[in-house]
């Protein structure tokens, strides 16, 4: 394993629908905090955390936009995933129609959002189990049925609220994301820098028509 340091970092957007948990999501992987009277994101919140993927010796820093869950701020959202490489569609495990919700976005993501993004849907506050409307394996038949038509769809669930599964959401997505693509665009782009010789270009000076002296 190299002692290079590897870097690279990637855009990721959270959607679905409000009060399903998404900035609890945030607020645990970036803070490791809860709050249960954390108030709705207005607009959009933006943090950033990074992993490591040992595997690889690679770190990973992500630029994280929590967008606001309301309807009235919906026509905001493609400002968000707009060349974002990545984004959480979170529902909550029990509301049918939050899992509805993001299901919407996932559509929406297939026509607006670029080519290759990594999609994890996340059903969020597994510690209230005992209140599940989503059934767990509706939803795995349905991530497979997208899978089948070459889409890059993530499965996941956890807690936000006791911490469960939300790291793993995030090294799911680490694992998924064009990393080495990423890495070595860098390294060619530096490359290529370094190779330029410093000093004036006189070519385009000695190719200038040479001016007139004559009146």
């Amino acid at each position: 394993m190299s002692d290079n340091n590897r870097f690279a970092q990637f855009k990721l957007v959270l959607l679905g629908e409000s009060a399903v948990g998404k900035s609890s999501i945030v607020h645990r992987f970036v803070k490791n905090t809860f709050d249960n009277m954390r108030e709705s994101t207005i607009g959009a919140a933006f943090l950033t955390q990074t992993i490591t993927l040992p595997e690889s010796n690679t770190t990973i820093k992500f630029e994280i936009w929590d967008t606001a869950g309301q309807e009235r701020y919906k026509s905001l959202a493609p400002m968000y995933y707009r060349n974002a490489n990545a984004a959480l569609c979170v529902y909550d495990i029990t509301s049918r129609s939050s899992f509805n919700k993001a299901q919407d976005w996932i559509k929406e993501l297939k026509k607006q959002a670029p080519e290759g993004i990594v999609i994890c849907l996340v059903g969020n506050k597994l510690d209230l189990e005992n209140e599940r409307e989503v059934d767990q394996q509706e939803v795995i038949e349905y991530v497979q049925e997208l899978n089948q038509e070459n889409d890059n769809v993530i499965l996941s669930e956890c807690s936000a609220k006791n911490g469960e599964g939300v790291l793993d959401i995030f090294n799911k997505i680490g694992r998924a994301l064009p990393v080495e693509e990423v890495i070595n665009g860098a390294n060619n782009r530096s490359r290529q820098v370094g190779s330029r010789k410093p000093g004036v270009n006189l070519s385009r000076q000695q190719n200038q028509p040479q001016s007139s002296n004559c009146c």
